[in-house]
C-alpha cells in the first residue's frame, strides 16, 4: 500500500505516456526485456497480439510471468522474431547497456519500434546492480551508434515532480510506528505529489527530469 502510494504520481506520468506510444506504434508481437512482473501486460494488450517476456534467473521478481529466461544480452530467439520491444527501468542496471541495444536490434524486425524508459535524476535502487544514469544526449549517442532511428525523446517531468517525488521517498524512511499505523506519512506524501505535479505543468524545466522515454525504429543495416 505504502509502495504504491509512494509511486503514485510518477508511475501514473509513466504510465499514461507508455499508453500513448505503445497505441502509437506497437503491433502484432512484443518482446518485453527484463519483464519482471509485466506491470504493463494489461496496459499493452490492446495493441499487440502477443506479449513475450524475457528475464534472467536470479531476478528480485516473481518468475511467473516469464516466457523465457535469458539476459538483455542474449534473448533465446532467432533474429527479426518481433515487430515491437519495450525495455522500462532496466539500462540503468546493466554493465554494459550497448550491448543490450544491440541485442534488442537484433531480435526485432526491419521497421521494428522499441519503447525504453530510462533514469536521469534518481535515487540508488536495487543496489548493488545499479550502474548507470543517462542524459537524453547520452540515450541519443547510445541508439544512434547502434543503428536505431530516434523517433521520441521525451523527458517525463521537470524540477518540480522530480524533486517532489525525491522528497517523498525521502520522507518514508520515517513511516514506521505511529506515523506508519494512522497514514501519517501517505497523506503527507499524497498532498506533497500533488503539490508537484501542478508546480510541473507550469514550470516544465525538463533538465532535472527524473526519467526519459524514448522511442526508436529499426532501419537499414546496423551500424558498427
Amino acid at each position: 500500500m505504502a509502495l504504491q502510494i509512494k509511486n503514485l504520481l510518477i508511475n501514473w506520468i509513466h504510465d499514461r505516456q507508455l499508453k500513448k506510444y505503445a497505441s502509437i506504434h506497437f503491433k502484432k508481437s512484443l518482446i518485453d526485456i527484463g519483464c519482471g512482473i509485466k506491470p504493463y501486460k494489461k496496459l499493452i494488450a490492446p495493441y499487440v497480439e502477443k506479449h513475450i517476456g524475457v528475464d534472467h534467473m536470479d531476478t528480485l521478481h516473481s518468475q511467473l510471468e516469464i516466457d523465457l529466461f535469458g539476459t538483455a544480452y542474449e534473448i533465446p530467439v532467432e533474429n527479426q522474431s518481433f515487430e515491437s520491444a519495450i525495455c522500462t527501468a532496466v539500462l540503468e542496471h546493466l554493465e554494459e547497456p550497448e550491448l543490450a541495444l544491440r541485442e534488442c536490434y537484433r531480435v526485432l524486425k526491419p521497421e521494428g519500434i522499441a519503447i525504453y524508459s530510462v533514469p536521469f535524476i534518481w535515487h540508488l535502487h536495487e543496489e548493488p546492480r545499479d550502474f548507470y544514469r543517462f542524459s537524453k544526449y547520452g540515450l541519443m549517442y547510445l541508439f544512434e551508434k547502434v543503428g536505431f532511428e530516434i523517433l521520441e525523446l521525451k523527458a517525463l517531468s521537470g524540477f518540480w515532480v522530480t524533486f517532489g517525488q525525491l522528497l517523498v521517498y525521502n520522507l518514508y524512511r520515517l513511516n514506521k510506528g505511529p506515523l506508519r499505523w494512522f497514514h501519517i506519512i501517505d497523506g503527507i506524501g499524497l498532498i506533497m505529489q500533488a503539490i508537484a505535479y501542478i508546480l510541473d505543468c507550469f514550470d516544465k524545466t525538463e533538465q532535472w527530469t527524473w526519467m526519459y522515454m524514448i522511442v526508436v525504429r529499426k532501419n537499414g543495416i546496423r551500424a558498427n
